[in-house]
């Protein structure tokens, strides 16, 4: 602490020139590990290079409520905020701090990063095609930044790296939202139908009991199908614009998925007894992602885009389309199984009728 810990606190003044009383106690530095000097990475100083000694070990149950930085010294007097989640088993992932790092170095921009200068006149019907699948991508992208934020506040401050993480995803989703809106009038065309099973879909996510619950219906289920949509951009994509939309998209979907699996399976892992609650979310969940999932907009909207035109969906677009959907339900059980949970068993899905036999597991992808 150098010379000014070596001064004696007798020899400090009592008061201020207007005669408040002062207080010297943060020259102890009591409980810190004042010293502990962190050594930066090639990439920098990242979150992972800090969790050094004390101030890296997130413990399973805070003893505080409070907002004060984890490692600190905290005042007995400081207020409670109330906080719900303070289990790290409710919102924790091994990979957070590392997700939250990749998050903030590949930030990007719908405004610069996307070639929008490079977009050509479209034949009407794929036209109509690529902009109702980005009216429905502008609507539902939104839940995963409004989801985060419902329950952020919730969280124990001790489990900031979540929280930052969240943070991220917010950011991610609201510019999700910029992008398929830009695209659905940036071509001369504009937005299109909005039916029930989007917001059946959204309303189920948001209206979790559970935070746990609440992620598992996102990560697992939600941002997961989206995911695997925008895997198949290059088949989707009429041009090199909107393949550059979904691989930037895809890039930020990853992140989010790869948190809500290791949140599910840590929660797991930690207290196996929430493993049913998840899964009735799911039984849920699966049901309102199928009513989404067939609504006639969004799967003749992507089998004409498969296609390639109006003329060949029977005969192109929609076995394009089936076989897309068995990629899209063997990515879903493929996941809840790396986040502990077997559903192939248990799923609601038709998954017979896209050729998936319950007794032999999944296919390999």
């Amino acid at each position: 602490m150098g010379a000014v810990a070596d001064r004696s606190y007798d020899r400090l003044p009592e008061y201020n020139p207007l005669g408040m009383p002062l207080d010297w106690a943060w020259l102890r530095g009591v409980g810190s590990e004042w010293g502990v000097r962190p050594k930066p990475s090639a990439r920098g100083l990242t979150m992972m290079d800090i969790a050094v000694g004390s101030y890296g070990e997130v413990p399973e149950q805070p003893q505080h409520r409070s907002m004060a930085p984890r490692g600190c010294d905290i005042d007995g007097e400081t207020p409670d905020m109330g906080y719900i989640l303070n289990r790290k088993s409710q919102v924790w992932s091994e990979n957070v701090a590392e997700l939250y790092e990749e998050a903030v170095a590949r930030q990007w921009s719908a405004t610069r990063d996307i070639p929008w200068g490079e977009l050509r006149e479209l034949p009407d019907d794929i036209e109509h095609a690529i902009c109702q699948l980005c009216t429905t991508l502008s609507e539902i992208e939104m839940i995963a930044a409004d989801l985060p934020a419902k329950w952020m506040w919730r969280m124990n401050h001790d489990f900031v790296e979540a929280k930052m993480f969240l943070c991220t995803q917010i950011m991610d989703e609201a510019r999700h939202t910029e992008v398929f809106r830009k695209r659905a009038l940036a071509n001369g065309g504009g937005l299109l139908k909005s039916r029930s099973g989007a917001s059946s879909l959204l309303r189920t996510i948001i209206e979790a009991k559970t935070y746990t619950q609440a992620s598992a219906l996102m990560h697992l289920l939600g941002e997961g199908f989206i995911l695997d949509v925008f895997r198949q951009g290059e088949l989707i994509a009429p041009t090199d614009v909107e393949k550059k939309i979904f691989r930037m998209a895809m890039q930020d979907e990853a992140r989010h998925v790869a948190y809500g699996t290791l949140h599910i399976r840590y929660s797991i892992e930690h207290d196996p007894d929430v493993a049913e609650e998840i899964h009735e979310a799911l039984d849920h969940g699966e049901g309102v992602l199928m009513e989404f999932g067939t609504q006639p907009d969004l799967t003749t909207a992507i089998a004409l885009l498969l296609a390639g035109s109006a003329d060949d969906v029977e005969e192109k677009g929609f076995p394009m389309q089936q076989a897309m959907a068995v990629k899209l339900l063997t990515s879903y059980l493929a996941r809840c199984e790396r986040a502990g949970l077997n559903r192939l068993e248990r799923t609601l899905l038709p998954v017979e009728m896209l050729g998936i036999d319950r007794q032999q597991g999944i296919p390999a992808a």
